[in-house]
């Protein structure tokens, strides 16, 4: 159950709650008469914020800080910049950023976290469930989806398989990965930290790479699959009938 308040101070509340609206409000005015696309009041921008004309601001998102975005951008629905820069062109969909450079020509989204100092370049991709932290991007970098990368160095136009992590802290002390250029990490691939991952260089799926990858070669570290034929078999029969004894049950 709520706790009863006065009368006088619901209304020192409410004339607080007006007074911030109003203020959140001219700023969002201040903007759109310079030019910037905003068409929704639930957008939130701090004072110090900057905004390049041209720029479309989208429902939910809120901008802190000394934030800068650049001209062309679309930013939001649904996302939070904290002093970082965007750069201009660059689309950020329901994600949030901190303290970090996000280079032109981004796709950045949805639901990708850039912790601080993360720099990208031009028309790199941060997808889905993406993570980043304190690392540099160079040009044309793909990361789709669900993907760890912290403390690394990554070449221009690498590719990030699914389910990537960079192994980065021992318990004690964190370490760097890097990344050449033209890569192709495999899907569920683990960077142990330090290592290093020569330019043109695969991993395999599945990989947990301790050591470095020379340029052009192809990382596998992996045990050699065996198959122990009737392993399942007693394991089988009894989970089948469990589950035909529940859809018995169901069916009636």
């Amino acid at each position: 159950m709520q706790n009863s308040i006065s009368e006088q101070a619901r209304a020192a509340a409410l004339a607080q709650l007006d007074a911030a609206e109003a203020a959140r409000e001219d700023i969002l005015v201040q903007h759109i008469a310079n030019g910037v696309v905003i068409d929704s009041r639930t957008v939130q921008i701090d004072p110090e914020v900057v905004i390049a004309p041209g720029a479309v601001i989208l429902a939910g998102t809120i901008l802190r800080g000394k934030t800068v975005i650049g001209a062309g951008c679309v930013i939001g629905p649904n996302t939070l910049i904290e002093d970082s820069t965007v750069d201009e062109g660059t689309t950020v969909n329901a994600s949030q950023i901190y303290g970090s450079h996000i280079g032109p020509h981004n796709n950045i989204g949805p639901f990708t976290h850039v912790r601080v100092s993360t720099v990208t370049d031009y028309g790199v991709h941060l997808g889905a469930y993406v993570e980043t932290k304190n690392s540099n991007f160079a040009r044309g970098n793909t990361v789709s989806h669900l993907t760890y990368i912290g403390d690394s160095d990554v070449g221009k136009y690498c590719n990030f398989g699914c389910g990537t992590v960079t192994c980065n802290y021992d318990g004690k002390d964190k370490f760097r990965t890097q990344i050449g250029d033209y890569c192709f990490i495999g899907c569920n691939t683990n960077l142990v930290a330090p290592v290093k991952v020569g330019d043109g260089a695969y991993t395999a799926a599945g990989s947990t790479i301790t050591k470095d990858v020379p340029a052009q070669a192809l990382g596998i570290a992996r045990e050699r699959q065996t198959n122990l034929d009737g392993w399942a078999e007693p394991k089988m029969e009894a989970y089948i009938a469990k589950k035909q004894k529940l859809e018995n049950e169901q069916s009636k």
